[in-house]
């Protein structure tokens, strides 16, 4: 059974850090590329992040590049989130996504977790 279960949200002040964790049952988790969108109250889902299987390059929501950062290890089937600088926009429910690259039906969602970045 596929799973994907994030882990690591919490209240947060403004300016602080905060690191997300993605632990994915998937296999072969390298066939995946993985990403993190967020969504907040009234708003629809973005994407924050994306890191890709093969070349592990990666993407950025223009609204937090040079504070996040997004990273994987292919070892222990886990991806990243580090939120640096967080802002009280950054709060939202934040979802952890895989999507293989050989079939694009076969795309996976966490349940969310929840950042609150307020003083």
């Amino acid at each position: 059974q596929v799973q994907l279960v994030e882990s690591g949200g919490g209240l947060m002040q403004p300016g602080r850090s905060l690191r997300l964790s993605c632990a994915a049952s998937i296999f072969p988790f390298t066939y995946y590329t993985m990403s993190w969108y967020r969504q907040a109250p009234g708003k629809e889902r973005e994407l924050v992040a994306e890191i890709h299987d093969a070349d592990t390059s990666t993407n950025y929501a223009d609204s937090v590049k040079g504070r996040f950062t997004i990273s994987r290890d292919n070892h222990e089937n886990t991806v990243y989130l580090q939120m640096n600088s967080l802002k009280p926009e950054d709060t939202a429910v934040y979802y952890c996504n895989a999507r293989n690259r050989y079939y694009s039906d076969l795309v996976f969602w966490g349940q969310g977790t929840q950042v609150t970045v307020s003083s």
